[in-house]
């Protein structure tokens, strides 16, 4: 039986504020390792699933513009 990262990941941050989900970002962000970006990976799903197409949309443009620099 394998290990659910995806299922362990949404049970570590049920619940949480806004402030902890920023916390959490910032400090993925800031850490620079690895081993957080499944987590990072996570939360954008959580929020792509939510998410209506123009929201959509400018994610893609934003991430598209950034990759070009």
């Amino acid at each position: 039986m394998g290990f659910n990262l995806r299922g362990a990941i949404l049970q570590n941050v049920q619940n949480s504020t806004e402030e902890d989900v920023k916390a959490t970002i910032a400090d993925a962000m800031q850490s620079g390792e690895e081993k957080m970006l499944p987590g990072l990976g996570v939360l954008f799903e959580v929020y792509w699933k939510q998410a209506d197409e123009q929201s959509k949309q400018e994610v893609i443009s934003s991430i598209s513009q950034g990759l070009q620099k």
